[in-house]
């Protein structure tokens, strides 16, 4: 069976990075009874926010774990009651093989193994902060509007984080989401459960997916993310020195 996720060691684990929707890959033996062209669009997969992980990853010599498997399959950013865990449509876009698919078997064979692998590795080293990286479309297929962000970041109850990382981008002059292009406060689940629950800052970080579509694009964005990262290090660690 393939692995959960894919796992990118570093040297810096005061940082661990997390992706998702990193993959479009749908296993051989899961029929979605769609156009496979359909596996390029957003529904498929988060576009670019993959190699953006990568090379985020290697530029902060800090540890990244990768989904394996589309969310087409499942939504590895959802609980398992979410009504969406499984789709059956997605942005007008029918998923007719997911009618007919075994919602207990997928979990059991996806979902739980990546949140199992989430939950050890955060146990046995825990960091400072966790990043999750996303990307998101300029305007939803079916019924959208125009989404005007360059780049959002998404957050539960805990703004440690959030907060100094949207001043850090807006003062980057980037059209910076606060809870946009949809609200942390609704759909956080993977920070929910292991960053939150266990007391460690941590942001959802949007791009649009227009600007990270290329190379050039994601070696704009990891610069920035990495400038990003080591600020918000910096800034936590002050807050949480004891005072003298």
């Amino acid at each position: 069976m393939k692995a959960p996720a894919e796992i990118i060691e570093g040297d810096r684990q005061d940082i661990l990075l997390l992706c998702d929707h990193a993959s479009n890959a749908v296993p051989a033996d899961v029929d979605l009874g769609i156009d496979p062209g359909l596996l390029d669009l957003h529904i498929a997969v988060d576009i670019g926010a993959g190699p953006l992980t990568r090379s985020l990853a290697a530029r902060l010599d800090a540890p990244a774990v990768l989904a394996s498997v589309s969310r087409l399959v499942i939504d590895l950013h959802r609980e398992p009651d979410h009504v969406g865990l499984i789709p059956h449509r997605s942005d007008g876009h029918l998923i007719p093989g997911n009618d007919r698919g075994d919602r207990a078997a997928r979990i059991a064979r996806f979902h739980a193994p990546y949140h199992r692998l989430l939950a050890c590795r955060i146990r046995a080293q825990r960091p400072g902060l966790i990043l999750s990286i996303h990307s998101f479309t300029p305007c939803l297929e079916h019924g959208g509007t125009d989404r005007p962000w360059q780049v959002g970041v998404l957050y539960n109850r805990d703004a440690r984080a959030a907060r100094p990382a949207i001043d850090f981008l807006r003062a980057c002059g980037l059209v910076t989401g606060d809870n946009e292009p949809y609200s942390g406060r609704l759909l956080n689940a993977t920070l929910n459960r292991h960053a939150e629950a266990n007391g460690i800052p941590s942001i959802a970080i949007e791009v649009r997916n227009d600007l990270i579509h290329d190379a050039a694009g994601v070696e704009r964005w990891s610069h920035t993310l990495s400038e990003l990262a080591n600020s918000l290090r910096n800034s936590l660690a002050r807050n949480m020195a004891p005072a003298t």
